[in-house]
């Protein structure tokens, strides 16, 4: 996970209210802005063993470009630019396969250029596991020094099948990552705000 520093900006992810949130869990968000203009991300879901236990991990495999990440755990990010309605999606399993997504306007898709791939950690720590990736300038959109707008989130799956769907902030009455107004979290290129 991402150490606290002024170019880190740590937050909490909130479970949906229409999908119970298994007790005992809370998760953290770390994003910081790097020198070459790439995002370093970190997810850290916490819990006691016996609630750790109970969440569904992908098995570990290759680092390979997947979709249908959403529908097991993973963490995602949404990433667009203040007053465009262009924006990218990402979306990191624990299992280390990866999936990227543009979008010209809400769910509606369109052509995106690769970048190299997302490396991704993933470690089980006593209370915790965590998942940190770095996504390199070339993923991000175009925002001309402009600031950017992200929606973190998360899917966390437990082994009876069962969903609970985490973000900053929820925009809708069911589940919407996409939704434009949960993109809460104003990210420069000096500074990490949050309104």
């Amino acid at each position: 996970m991402l150490a606290s520093s002024a170019q880190t900006h740590l937050l909490d992810l909130e479970p949906h209210p229409s999908h119970d949130a298994p007790p005992g869990l809370k998760i953290d968000a770390g994003i910081e802005r790097l020198p070459d203009g790439g995002l370093q991300l970190g997810f850290v879901l916490h819990g006691g063993a016996s609630q750790l236990d109970r969440v569904l991990l992908p098995e570990p495999g290759a680092a390979i470009r997947a979709d249908g990440l959403w529908q097991h755990t993973c963490y995602e990010a949404f990433i667009g630019v203040p007053g465009q309605t262009a924006y990218r999606e990402f979306n990191f399993s624990p299992s280390t396969a990866w999936a990227a997504y543009a979008f010209s306007d809400y769910r509606q898709a369109a052509p995106l250029p690769l970048g190299p791939v997302p490396p991704i950690a993933f470690l089980r720590s006593e209370g915790s596991l965590t998942l940190a990736t770095t996504l390199a300038p070339g993923w991000l959109p175009k925002s001309q020094s402009q600031p950017l707008c992200l929606g973190l989130s998360a899917v966390i799956e437990l082994v009876d099948g069962t969903r609970s769907y985490w973000a900053l902030a929820h925009a809708a009455a069911q589940p919407d990552f996409h939704h434009r107004d949960s993109f809460t979290l104003t990210l420069t290129e000096h500074c990490r705000e949050r309104p």
